[in-house]
């Protein structure tokens, strides 16, 4: 038996509503939330998040580094405990693009299953980008007729193209997965990256892949028209947008569905870009763990506002994890394919997929 076994027992003795969990293994990050539904969404009751740098050296060796996937199995461990304590009726555990590259990927997560009773299955980018889209669905619904939502991840950028009805039903018309993120810019740029004309170079590398996608479904023109809604899911947004309110520690309160001006959100960019290594450190919205991936974060930013400069960016402090808990929820209810919603501060509208429509 691994040394978490399922909590079956302790669903017996668990009274109240039922619990959800979802765990995200990403190429940087390892995510977990354990929520109950409410009348109008869920309420979280328990999270975990870690800097694990599971791709670290993936984009050079094709393989998960021994040393990446220690990091990983340790941080998962806790994970397991912390869902050891609680009842969860469901859960539903993710592992994205790390493990999908990876050579060694379906060996690391049959490890990680037998040292901590955790069963992964890997999620292409399609699904990828319906869970995000799922998540911020109430961002994403506005008076413009298309919106742009990317998620500027570790090892890959995600973009979804959708279209919005007059109703404020989202469809989701177009995906794309660019293999360009926070830590394989780093790996590639080093210290560089940290000059402007290492920025400039992972600037336009990052509009070259960007381009392709903009070229089929003709983004730049209803951009031009003024008809899109642009929404970021990212620590790269999430940063820019507390360093633009001055925040003297990081909100979660005070960034997620904050509107940041384009303009504002360009000074942002040149304030970090300015602080250096050690301010990025020092940064109470940045710190030691994150500052090697700060500044190609923003690189992919700044082609995202260079291609397609809308006036302001709906910034989103939320992603798979809620939307996996959202599609989890409503599967119980038998509610596949009706309107989500989930509370901690958020209200949703509605979403359908609509593929190539």
């Amino acid at each position: 038996m691994p040394p978490h076994a399922p909590h079956s027992a302790l669903l017996a003795d668990h009274h109240g509503p039922p619990l959800y969990g979802a765990l995200d293994l990403g190429t940087n990050n390892c995510r977990l939330l354990v929520a109950a539904p409410t009348p109008h969404g869920f309420r979280v009751l328990d999270s975990f998040s870690r800097i694990v740098r599971l791709g670290e050296g993936l984009a050079t060796t094709g393989a998960l580094s021994a040393e990446a996937m220690d990091r990983a199995v340790a941080a998962l461990s806790i994970c397991a405990d912390k869902l050891e304590r609680r009842p969860v009726r469901r859960l539903r555990a993710v592992a994205t693009e790390a493990c999908r590259r990876a050579v060694n990927g379906p060996g690391f997560l049959a490890r990680v299953q037998e040292a901590t009773g955790l069963a992964f299955e890997v999620i292409g980018p399609r699904e990828e980008a319906e869970l995000a889209v799922e998540s911020c669905a109430a961002l994403i619904a506005g008076p413009e007729q298309r919106a742009l939502l990317f998620d500027i991840g570790g090892g890959s950028t995600e973009l979804a193209w959708l279209r919005i009805s007059p109703e404020g039903d989202i469809a989701l018309i177009g995906y794309a997965s660019i293999p360009l993120g926070v830590v394989t810019l780093s790996e590639r740029w080093g210290p560089a990256a940290f000059t402007a004309e290492g920025f400039q170079a992972m600037t336009m590398e990052a509009m070259a892949a960007l381009l392709p996608f903009d070229a089929v479904h003709c983004i730049s023109a209803e951009v031009a028209r003024g008809a899109v809604r642009l929404v970021g899911t990212s620590g790269t947004v999430t940063t820019l947008a507390g360093v633009s309110l001055g925040l003297e520690r990081y909100s979660r309160a005070m960034i997620d569905g904050q509107i940041l001006a384009g303009e504002r959100a360009d000074m942002a960019l040149g304030r970090i870009r300015a602080m250096g290594r050690e301010g990025l450190v020092q940064h109470p919205c940045i710190g030691p763990q994150r500052v090697d991936f700060v500044l190609p974060g923003c690189a992919v930013f700044s082609a995202i506002r260079r291609l397609w400069p809308v006036d302001s960016i709906v910034v989103a402090d939320r992603g798979l994890r809620e939307g996996i808990l959202l599609r989890l929820m409503r599967s119980d209810r038998g509610e596949a394919r009706r309107r989500p919603s989930f509370a901690r501060a958020y209200g949703q509208r509605g979403f359908a997929l609509r593929p190539n429509a």
